[in-house]
């Protein structure tokens, strides 16, 4: 190991990292009030696959490279379908949460304020009921699998590796996945804060285009 190879390392972290980085500036879009501890761990858990996937593809090279090539077929279709379903659901969930919020402040909690017309504060306290969730562990694991399943061939990119350099390149990797997703999570929360209550809509539409691309690249192009 030297320069070169964590120059490598570091390349193709980024590489890898770049669907996990769109979706987390989606997450932050999605809950722009997010704390940084939270954001840490929801980043950690993206770190965590990229440093996965990366060795079970290794392993799968030394022990059954047939069956590794097989499966990469499926990668882009499991990436579609995963982030199509959660971009969905998040669109979903931002529509009725801005239904939610029409029906709140139509129901009589209206005062004048710099005139414009705002919710009363207990009007606006049932209305942060219905703001999105944090992210639920599943989703979490889905959203990790999704961006992170494509590294899985890396395992044929290091396979000439030792287990140590293997081990290394995977945790550079992660690393590099952990400081793009908690740099896209805080960009994410500014652009979150200007869209406001269609925040959750927005960022479930990005996550369907992620899917979109991923699929696009692997089997169309």
């Amino acid at each position: 190991m030297n320069l070169i190879f964590i120059i490598a390392s570091i390349l193709l972290g980024v590489g890898l990292a770049m669907d996990a980085f769109a979706i987390s500036i989606a997450n932050g879009i999605s809950i722009p009030d997010a704390k940084c501890r939270y954001v840490m761990k929801v980043t950690a858990v993206y770190a965590f696959f990229q440093f996965a996937m990366p060795m079970i593809g290794w392993v799968m090279v030394h022990e059954a490279a047939k069956a590794l090539s097989a499966f990469n077929k499926l990668v882009p279709w499991i990436a579609l379908v995963l982030l199509a379903f959660l971009g969905g659901r998040m669109i979903l969930e931002g529509v009725r949460c801005g239904k939610s919020r029409a029906d709140v402040c139509s129901d009589g909690g209206i005062v004048k304020n710099s005139n414009a017309d705002v919710c009363s504060k207990a009007a606006v306290s049932k209305a942060s009921e219905t703001q999105p969730a944090e992210l639920t562990g599943m989703t979490l694991f889905m959203q990790g699998v999704a961006t992170s399943i494509d590294a899985l061939s890396t395992g044929f990119t290091i396979s000439s590796y030792c287990v140590k350099a293997a081990l290394v390149c995977s945790v550079i990797i992660a690393v590099v996945t952990w400081i793009m997703c908690f740099i896209g999570m805080r960009i994410g929360a500014k652009v979150g804060e200007l869209f406001s209550a269609h925040a959750a809509i927005v960022g479930g539409v990005i996550l369907v285009i992620i899917g979109i691309e991923v699929f696009a690249k692997d089997v169309l192009l």
